[in-house]
């Protein structure tokens, strides 16, 4: 088992910035893959960016590239996604997920927090 807990969520005017952090736990070792996901209010949840639990491979999608950053923290067991240039639009729960396998889809799920974005 994995656990996941994600943090730093928050109200901000455009243009701002927020960092938020998922800190993983249990069986860490296990991890392959870890990804961030959101969802606004009436939408399906939408990918935003995962990267390699070792490092290295990262994605990010078109509506974020440019602005957000993904990252890790081994040491820490933790992964970030720096979010700049935030725009209303933005505004979402967001979710971190970890996958222990290299197919795609994610084994654990974090509980998510809420990022707003004001204009």
């Amino acid at each position: 088992q994995v656990q996941l807990v994600e943090s730093g969520g928050g109200l901000v005017q455009a243009g701002g910035s927020l960092r938020l952090s998922c800190a993983a736990s249990g069986r860490t070792f296990s991890i392959y893959r870890m990804g961030w996901f959101r969802q606004a209010p009436g939408k399906e949840r939408e990918p935003v960016s995962r990267i390699r639990w070792s490092g290295g491979s990262t994605y990010y999608a078109d509506s974020v590239k440019g602005r957000f950053s993904v990252s890790r923290d081994n040491a820490k067991n933790t992964v970030y996604l720096q979010m700049n240039s935030l725009k209303p639009e933005d505004t979402a729960v967001y979710y971190c997920a970890a996958s222990i396998k290299l197919g795609p889809g994610y084994d654990y799920w974090g509980q998510g927090t809420q990022v707003t974005v004001s204009t």
